[in-house]
């Protein structure tokens, strides 16, 4: 598949399916997220490490593959700019983020790989879960395109998933335990899709036979010290180490889930550097 041929089909997907609204607030795309009330708390505080890395304030903030800025906590990391720079290439994910921001944002319809965008211009940027949606070759201009248009000085945050984590490697096996004696306990013969979107949309009832997925491209430590460290400056930390399937498998609320995931959460702020390399999904922060 070329690289045109992918980016029509991740806005396709996006406009058709990915930020449709399945209820108040909830978009489709909450099946790529656990949002169940025992995982609530690690989610929201995993989401809010973001700010740590981005300057306390400025004038623009760029948010490259906005979507539609569809959690609280996003929100966040524009409270003390003027103005928020929504860039998506899905034109129904920015309607949604003006929906969400109103004029705080501004709203941009383009590709993340070739940003419209004059060098130093932006204070701060952020990109979550958007990078994988590209071939790699493009991955790595589009880390030079986000060096291009900050101002210097600046950081980026970079949030993406791995290709293959160790520490989610490791879990497999368990994973696949607990989710057979799930379905045991359930009465269950196959994977209910549904019941677990339902779950994770507080009891919203998804829709039925859509396309559920689009072109994913991941990476590693390694191509990211091969390709971009001769390039520019970059720190790895831990955003989350632990996937949404880790999470519906292994974390419940009978089985002491939450204080499960205050440890997981204070030993991934104890080696931030150790759960960024090892775990699901590393926080990287760009310098320039």
């Amino acid at each position: 598949m070329n690289n045109p041929d992918v980016k029509q089909q991740v806005r396709t997907f996006y406009d058709q399916v990915g930020w449709k609204t399945i209820g108040e607030g909830v978009y489709q795309n909450a099946r790529y997220e656990d949002l169940r009330p025992v995982s609530r708390e690690y989610i929201h505080r995993c989401h809010l490490r973001v700010n740590r890395f981005l300057r306390n304030s400025g004038d623009l903030l760029l948010d490259a593959g906005s979507g539609p800025v569809q959690y609280p906590e996003y929100l966040t990391y524009s409270e003390k700019y003027t103005h928020r720079v929504c860039l998506d290439i899905s034109m129904l994910a920015l309607k949604e983020a003006r929906n969400r921001i109103g004029d705080h944002g501004l709203y941009v319809v383009a590709d993340v790989a070739n940003l419209p965008f004059k060098p130093n211009t932006f204070d701060g940027l952020v990109s979550l879960h958007t990078l994988h949606h590209l071939p790699l070759a493009d991955q790595k201009k589009t880390y030079m395109e986000f060096l291009r248009v900050m101002k210097p000085d600046s950081s980026a945050v970079v949030v993406n998933g791995w290709t293959d984590s160790p520490l989610m490697r490791t879990a497999r096996p368990f994973i696949l335990f607990m989710e057979r004696l799930g379905k045991l306990i359930s009465g269950q013969h196959e994977e209910d899709k549904e019941t677990v979107l339902k779950s994770a949309c507080f009891g919203v009832e998804p829709p039925h036979k859509e396309p559920t997925g689009t072109f994913i491209k991941k990476f590693n430590p390694e191509w990211l010290k091969t390709e971009i460290a001769p390039l520019a400056k970059y720190e790895i930390f831990c955003w989350r180490s632990v996937n949404v399937r880790y999470l519906r498998a292994i974390v419940h609320a009978a089985l002491g889930g939450k204080l499960y995931l205050k440890l997981l959460y204070r030993l991934e702020e104890w080696f931030p550097k150790f759960y960024g390399e090892k775990g699901q999904y590393p926080l990287i922060v760009l310098h320039k």
